[in-house]
């Protein structure tokens, strides 16, 4: 019993993290990406539909485990591959389809707890403003930074001053080209 316990409450651990990260990226997407505004009851429902997909994907390889389980009854032959069960492993594919009936239907209830739910929302909202707290922070120190703080700054310079004049010098020219091919009078 301690076996299933734990591995039900470790499935809904892992469950309820990736239901954070759906959340999380939706923040993203919804806040910045499309210039909209936080608003906990749309990210609430969000989890809610997170972690029902969850449960219906537990439920499915409930189900899965069984017709395996059922197929793998008095068979005693050797098996032909990794998913070709035989009669040893029907009380452990049992086992398996309770731990995953049994995330499913915590996940479940999981959706109906309130306080749960604004938790999980909370957490994707703190790590969504972690994700561009910290691109920012990358951002603003490669784009900041001046070249006496730059340890790299004598060796890379040599590829810098080749790339300005192999790739930007000739894109800037043929542009200035392309301007006077169309407007001639303006170079006069």
């Amino acid at each position: 019993m301690g076996r299933n316990a734990d591995a039900i409450k470790e499935g809904v651990a892992i469950a309820t993290s990736a239901a954070r990260l759906v959340v999380k990226n939706q923040i993203l997407v919804n806040t910045i990406a499309q210039g909209g505004t936080f608003d906990n009851e749309r990210y609430a429902a969000d989890a809610r539909a997170a972690l029902f997909a969850l449960a219906e994907e537990q439920d499915d390889a409930a189900e899965l485990t069984r017709q395996l389980r059922k197929r793998a009854h008095g068979r005693h032959s050797d098996p032909i591959g990794t998913h070709d069960y035989r009669d040893r492993d029907v009380r452990n594919l049992r086992r398996r389809a309770k731990q995953y009936s049994g995330v499913a239907q915590r996940l479940r209830a999981l959706t109906e707890n309130h306080e749960a739910v604004s938790t999980l929302v909370e957490e994707a909202r703190e790590a969504a403003w972690a994700d561009v707290a910290n691109n920012l922070q990358r951002r603003l120190h490669v784009e900041g930074m001046r070249a006496d703080q730059d340890p790299d700054y004598e060796t890379m310079r040599e590829a810098r001053m080749q790339a300005l004049k192999l790739v930007d010098l000739q894109a800037l020219a043929s542009d200035q080209r392309a301007r006077q091919k169309k407007n001639p009078a303006a170079n006069d």
